[in-house]
C-alpha cells in the first residue's frame, strides 16, 4: 500500500519565511505550497488546493471565514496567549521588558488571537527585530513539523485575555518618546530592526533619519542611519 501524499499550505508575505518553506519541502514527501500574494488567498483558490493544514506564520490580513471555517488554519503568534492578544506582538513585549516569550501555535476562529492552542515554545527576545524573526522561524518550523506529526487537538486558551493594539509607523518616532536610559533607546530601535517595519526615525527640517542595526560599544550605541527627503517617504 502506497504512502498517502497530504498537501500543506505555507501562508506568509515575509521574505525570511522562503527559507522555511524550503526546508519543509526539501525534508518532506507531502506536497508544500507557498501562498504570499493575497490575491492568491481566495476560497475558491484553496478549495482546489484542498489543504489538509494551512500555516500562517507571518499574514498582515483578515482570514477570510468560508477559508478558517472550512479547513484548518494555523497561525504562530508570538506571545503566551492569551496575553498579548492583537498586533504588533513583538514590538510590545519588547516596550514591556520582555526577554523571552512563548510562540502560540493557536486554530484560527473568528475572534482576534482567541482560538484554541495546538503548542507553544519558547522564543528569546535577544538581538533586532530581524534577528528574532528568523529566529522564531526555526521554532515555527519545528512546531509545523509536530503538528503534521501528531496532529495534535488543540485546546482552549486559559486566563485573562491581555490586549496589545497594534503600532502605527507614526509611533516610529523617536521625538514622540520619552526615554530613561540608553537601554530603552537601544530596545526602540532594534525592535523595529526588520524588513517591512517602520524603522526608528527623527525629523530635521525636511528631512528624515533613520536608524538601523545598533549595537552597544564602550557605553555608547553606534549603528546605521539613513537621511532622506521627508517627501520621499516610503510606502
Amino acid at each position: 500500500m502506497g504512502t498517502t501524499i497530504r498537501t500543506f499550505i505555507l501562508l506568509s508575505e515575509k521574505k525570511w519565511h522562503d527559507q522555511l518553506y524550503q526546508n519543509l519541502k526539501s525534508k518532506h514527501k507531502d506536497n508544500w505550497i507557498h501562498i504570499f500574494k493575497k490575491e492568491d488567498f481566495t476560497y475558491d483558490n484553496i478549495i482546489d488546493i484542498n489543504p489538509d493544514f494551512i500555516f500562517i506564520p507571518h499574514w498582515s490580513y483578515i482570514i477570510p471565514a468560508d477559508i478558517y471555517t472550512n479547513f484548518r488554519c494555523v497561525i504562530f503568534h508570538m506571545t503566551d496567549l492569551p496575553y498579548g492578544r492583537g498586533g504588533s506582538p513583538l514590538q510590545n513585549l519588547i516596550l514591556r521588558g520582555h526577554e523571552e516569550t512563548q510562540i502560540s501555535a493557536l486554530r484560527c476562529v473568528a475572534e482576534l488571537d482567541a482560538g484554541p492552542i495546538y503548542m507553544k515554545r519558547p522564543l528569546s527576545l535577544e538581538g533586532s527585530a530581524s534577528d528574532i524573526f528568523l529566529r522564531a522561524a526555526e521554532e515555527i518550523e519545528y512546531m509545523i513539523e509536530e503538528i503534521v506529526s501528531v496532529e495534535p487537538i488543540p485546546q482552549p486558551q486559559e486566563g485573562e485575555p491581555i490586549i496589545f493594539r497594534r503600532r502605527t509607523p507614526e509611533q516610529s518616532n523617536l521625538s514622540e518618546t520619552n526615554f530613561s536610559t540608553l537601554y530603552d533607546f537601544f530596545n526602540f530601535i532594534r525592535m523595529l530592526d526588520a524588513d517591512g517595519y517602520p524603522k526608528a526615525y527623527f525629523d530635521l527640517s525636511e528631512f528624515r533619519v533613520e536608524l538601523s542595526r545598533v549595537q552597544f560599544e564602550q557605553g555608547k550605541l553606534v549603528g546605521n542611519f539613513e537621511i532622506r527627503p521627508k517627501t520621499s517617504e516610503k510606502s
